[in-house]
């Protein structure tokens, strides 16, 4: 068998399971989940969930920069790392599987890369984890210096100064600290470290023809990880020129990216990018410690060379910086058995796999055991939720094409089709399924239904709002229209916690945010709840027309010019819109209905 590029490979769409595999032969500290090879998570062979005292610290993200994220899953380091596929986030089971499989009663901390995939799938797995019981903290590390500030709710992309953030965290974890103060060291770390890459050539994905996008003669500056386009291609240069410009890019003070001033002290980290030689990147550290010293008037306390965060096998490095204080030089100098920092591991070889957790070890004993199925007879607020819940699918439905013109203005097209794929699968197992004299429970088999068949990042938004309110609604035995708008803040502030968006972004929350204001104040007013519900589904409305004139800060919509974008109103607000009217009037009819019964 031949393939595009020269590879050590048996098959390119086994090469994640192969590094696995491979992996934790090498270092018997190591071991993997028997749910290998769909759910690819990294763990210590010495921590077990249901004894474990300590912190976990959790990351992972897409395979291909290796040796990140499974080499460093060590003791003072992390405690599992979650392995999507080549440059793809780690689907949400196999986040939820290493967090059941290593968490304890002290709480599990997630670090994770700023990429849309894995702030909103890791997002949703923190909020899943939360419903079973579990302390579940999250840091989001956006570290790049290489382009402008972005626009919006985007912020900066995650680099290699992630791994300094992992080791911080994990020194902080195993000396003991609380899940808040273990948070709080990795949150502080993450705001003072900057980063920027250089590139020769384009990394290959395997069965892949590489790419000639950088040119001979050329190097391109500010790239991402994943190959993508930098901020600017120039000439090469000698490593003293190319090491100066990425330092005074880190430490610009117009942009002020890291808050790094003269006279202060730094952590270097001088990183491979997959095929750049160790003499390459050594002589990099020999350009950048002096400059840093004597042009920037900065103590440079500690030099890290080496590979640490790779793009496949794409040519150029990255410098990171962090800036540092007692604290930090503390939980670096911490002894770690992660084979990646580099620490060699030493001790018996333990089983190479161990059991998939099967269920939530903390989750109630009645919930565990109870089959879901629809009630046979339902209470007056089951009938109102059945209708509501109808009433809002069967909208989506109807709105399929009109959505899909709207998408098909400025953004991929799909919108409409989502909504139906999903609205139709939640009538399907409505009528199967839902416990509809739980609203709790129900909103909570939504978002299941959500997550079967809508893919995409809408997918992800609706169950993370489904399972949010479920959280918060969770454990409260009479359910009130208070205790709904509640639920529905606590889902706004989810969606936009892991979405990155906020009001005036021209997304979903555009129709949100003022429908639970509008509910809110009618209820705080001492308004009738149902009218309350039906005004702020008219300011759900509005706020989704408005989305017309907005510029979008979110989502592909952000890549469209601002003359298309005046042509139609978002679809993503138009869907909520759409649902949330028709279950605001389906609830008042109902109750009429009831009423008169």
């Amino acid at each position: 068998m031949s393939y595009r590029t020269k590879k050590l490979i048996s098959n390119p769409e086994d090469v994640v399971t192969e590094c696995i595999e491979g992996m934790v032969e090498t270092y018997p500290g190591l071991q993997y989940l028997d749910g290998f090879p769909n759910i690819k998570v990294v763990l210590r062979a010495d921590v077990s969930g249901s004894t474990y005292d300590k912190v976990a610290v959790i990351s992972g993200g897409g395979s291909g920069h290796e040796p990140a994220h499974a080499g460093y899953v060590g003791e003072g380091m992390l405690t599992a790392a979650v392995c999507g596929d080549i440059f793809t986030s780690p689907p949400i089971d196999s986040i939820l599987a290493a967090i059941r499989a290593v968490t304890g009663p002290m709480g599990c901390l997630l670090i994770v890369k700023n990429y849309t995939g894995d702030r909103l799938n890791f997002g949703l797995a923190a909020e899943e984890a939360k419903a079973e019981g579990y302390l579940v903290e999250m840091v989001i590390v956006g570290d790049d210096c290489a382009l402008p500030p972005a626009r919006g709710g985007v912020g900066r992309r995650g680099l290699a100064g992630t791994i300094l953030v992992h080791k911080v965290a994990g020194a902080a974890a195993a000396a003991g600290l609380s899940l808040a103060d273990v948070t709080a060291e990795a949150k502080h770390a993450s705001e003072v470290v900057g980063t920027m890459g250089v590139a020769f050539s384009v990394c290959t994905l395997p069965g892949h023809f590489p790419s000639d996008r950088i040119g001979p003669g050329l190097m391109e500056l500010g790239l991402g990880i994943h190959g993508e386009p930098g901020a600017d291609v120039a000439d090469l240069q000698p490593a003293d020129v190319v090491v100066s410009h990425v330092l005074k890019q880190i430490l610009s003070t117009e942009t002020q990216y890291v808050p790094i001033r003269r006279g202060n002290r730094v952590v270097l980290m001088i990183n491979g990018l997959g095929a750049t030689t160790v003499m390459e990147l050594m002589i990099a550290s020999g350009k950048a410690v002096p400059q840093l010293q004597l042009e920037h008037g900065l103590a440079v306390d500690r030099v890290y060379t080496g590979v640490f965060m790779t793009s496949l096998d794409m040519a150029g490095f990255s410098i990171s910086l962090m800036r540092a204080d007692h604290i930090i030089l503390q939980r670096l100098d911490a002894p770690t058995k992660a084979p990646s920092w580099p620490v060699g591991t030493e001790g018996d070889r333990p089983p190479a796999k161990i059991p998939v957790p099967l269920q939530p070890s903390r989750i109630e004993t009645n919930e565990k055991t109870q089959l879901l199925s629809q009630p046979h007879e339902l209470s007056e607020q089951g009938r109102v939720i059945e209708a509501a819940i109808e009433a809002a699918a069967n909208a989506l439905i109807s709105s399929r094409d009109q959505l899909n013109e709207w998408d098909h203005k400025v953004g991929d097209g799909d919108c409409g089709t989502t909504m139906f794929r999903g609205a139709t699968a939640v009538l399907e197992d409505m009528k199967k399924c839902y416990p509809l004299n739980d609203v709790a429970r129900t909103i909570n088999e939504i978002g299941t239904s959500i997550r079967r068949v809508m893919g995409g990042t809408s997918g992800i938004l609706y169950e993370i709002l489904c399972k949010a309110a479920y959280a918060n609604l969770k454990g409260s035995p009479d359910v009130t229209s208070k205790h709904l708008a509640k639920a529905l803040e606590a889902a706004i502030a989810a969606v936009s916690k892991y979405g990155g968006a906020s009001s005036g972004h021209r997304t979903m929350l555009d129709a949100l945010i003022p429908a639970a204001a509008a509910l809110n104040e009618g209820l705080d007013a001492g308004d009738d709840p149902v009218t309350s519900f039906v005004l702020s589904a008219e300011a759900a409305w509005r706020g989704a027309e408005l989305t017309k004139n907005m510029q979008a800060q979110a989502g592909r919509s952000s890549y469209v010019s601002a003359e298309i974008l005046v042509s139609a109103p978002d679809p993503g607000a138009m869907a909520v819109a759409t649902w949330y009217r028709a279950a605001a009037l389906a609830v008042e009819s109902k109750l009429r209905l009831i009423q008169i019964e």
